[in-house]
This record gives structure tokens, C-alpha cells and sequence, in this order.
């Protein structure tokens, strides 16, 4: 986990100081009652107290719910975390061998480094601005090289390139397919 928190929404430090605010109003609200106030500086004072003691209601509910929903992604993605390495794990020879047969037909387009870099990146599902933040180069540089790769592999887009990978991988199940006549 890093060090970067996620803020959850009611911020804490607003907790605090609706808190303090509510303490300090009552306190002066206390003792100017005390010392026989006019009742309308009274009454002003004790608006203020439910408006701050309300606003600390409000933002203590929301730190809760806040910290609640964190706790609720984070288990979430412990879950999937664990549930792709068990998946990678069962899978770790039919992936070596897809990743090899990905590399292989990328040399037999020709594609340069970079190209095949830019085309696992799409296989992979990024798109342009994320590939280009991925690689610390243009997003007009990517979208070049995205086209480069199309048009060597012969081929009009992403789609197009995925399904090049997918189609036989996707069968339909056997009972489904049409029978030979």
C-alpha cells in the first residue's frame, strides 16, 4: 500500500474543527447566558451551535461512510488481486506460449520495437493518452506508430487487431458449433 491515502470523502480536519467550533459556541453560549445576555445575542449563539453541531453530524457520517467504502475497495481488490495471480498461476504456460506466438507475429510484420510495444499496449487495452504517459513520449507519436502497426499487419484498427489474437482463442463450445454436412 503506498504512502499516498486516499482522502475519504468528510474530510477528519473538518470533523475537528465543526467540533471545536460546537465546543466554543457552547462554552461563550453557557456563560453569556450566565451573565444575563439579551435573549436575541442568545439566540443567535444557539443557532450557531445547532448549525455547527449539525455540520459535525454531517461530516462524522461521512467519514464513516467514507471509511467504510474504502475498506469495502480494498477488500475488493485484494480479491481480484488474488483471483488474477491464481488465474495467471494456473495459466502461466499457455501465457508464455500466447505472449511467444504475440512476439512471433509481430516480427512477421516487421514491426519495429517500438511499433510492437505500441500494439501489446493496445492488445492490452490502453488507449493512446495512456500509452503515451506509459512510454513518456506524445500522444501524436503513439497514434503514428498505432497507425504504422495497422497498416503493416494489414489490418484497420484496434478491433481488428484484437480480434486477429482472439478470434480462435474465443471458440464457441463444441455442442454450439454448426455440424459438417
Amino acid at each position: 500500500m503506498s504512502n499516498n491515502r486516499a482522502r475519504t470523502p468528510g474530510n477528519p480536519i473538518l470533523l475537528v474543527t465543526f467540533g471545536i467550533i460546537a465546543i466554543l459556541i457552547g462554552w461563550d453560549l453557557m456563560s453569556d447566558y450566565a451573565e444575563g445576555v439579551e435573549p436575541l445575542h442568545v439566540v443567535v449563539e444557539l443557532a450557531l451551535l445547532m448549525t455547527a453541531a449539525a455540520m459535525f453530524g454531517y461530516v462524522l457520517t461521512q467519514v464513516i461512510r467514507g471509511r467504510r467504502q474504502l475498506r469495502q475497495m480494498h477488500s475488493r481488490l485484494h480479491s481480484a488481486r488474488a483471483e488474477s495471480r491464481q488465474w495467471r498461476e494456473r495459466y502461466q504456460s499457455t501465457i508464455r506460449g500466447l505472449g511467444a506466438a504475440i512476439q512471433e507475429q509481430f516480427e512477421t510484420w516487421q514491426l519495429s520495437k517500438a511499433e510492437a510495444e505500441i500494439a501489446l499496449l493496445l492488445l492490452k487495452g490502453l488507449s493512446l493518452k495512456e500509452i503515451a504517459g506509459v512510454r513518456e513520449t506524445g500522444e501524436r507519436t503513439v497514434r503514428e506508430q498505432a497507425r504504422a502497426v495497422y497498416r503493416k499487419a494489414g489490418l484497420s484498427g484496434r478491433s481488428e487487431l484484437s480480434a486477429f489474437f482472439l478470434e480462435d482463442l474465443l471458440l464457441p463450445e463444441p455442442a454450439a458449433m454448426p455440424a459438417d454436412e
